[in-house]
């Protein structure tokens, strides 16, 4: 199975972030009839991001199989999206991201003592990323299994971001 680098999960994670921080329902300007402006709108059956959810996630809740026993949700946390999407046997791809006025410390404890009780190795890295209030890897089985977790502070509420690959628990 290929290993991601942590600078790729470290994007990806980042992004995802910024996705839920940043998502709001303000409608746009009006479009006119300017050439422009038509040929951004979207086509009939062009799909959108909203409709790119799969089975394997869910919104606002835990996507079916996600491995709570591994990665809890933090105690009064919000769930923003979640996924476990299967990727071969006995391997989940997870994603979860939460919202909390739990601060720093208490978030990134409430994610390490499952995962380090269950084998896993932490590496945190000297300086977390620019905006990032917390940053820290995951890691088992020699790298195959992985966990980033990032955690974003903003007007008094943070913003965790946790991704990577793990074995899928035993039915």
């Amino acid at each position: 199975m290929p290993r991601p680098t942590t600078p790729a999960l470290v994007a990806a994670l980042a992004l995802g972030t910024v996705l839920s921080a940043g998502c709001t329902t303000t409608p746009g300007p009006t479009p006119t009839s300017s050439p422009s402006a038509a040929s951004a709108t979207p086509t009939p059956g062009e799909p959108l991001l909203t409709d790119d959810i799969t089975e394997d996630s869910a919104v606002g809740t835990l996507a079916p199989g996600f491995p709570t026993d591994l990665v809890p949700v933090p105690p009064d946390a919000e769930i923003l999206v979640s996924s476990a999407e299967p990727v071969t046997d006995g391997v989940l791809r997870i994603s979860l991201n939460v919202r909390t006025g739990q601060d720093t410390a208490a978030l990134l404890d409430a994610v390490r003592a499952p995962l380090v009780g269950a084998g896993f190795a932490e590496a945190p890295p000297a300086v977390p990323e620019p905006g990032l209030a917390a940053q820290t890897t995951f890691a088992r089985s020699d790298g195959a299994e992985l966990v980033v977790v990032g955690i974003l502070d903003r007007d008094g509420l943070r913003t965790m971001t946790l991704g990577g690959t793990v074995g899928a628990p035993a039915p």
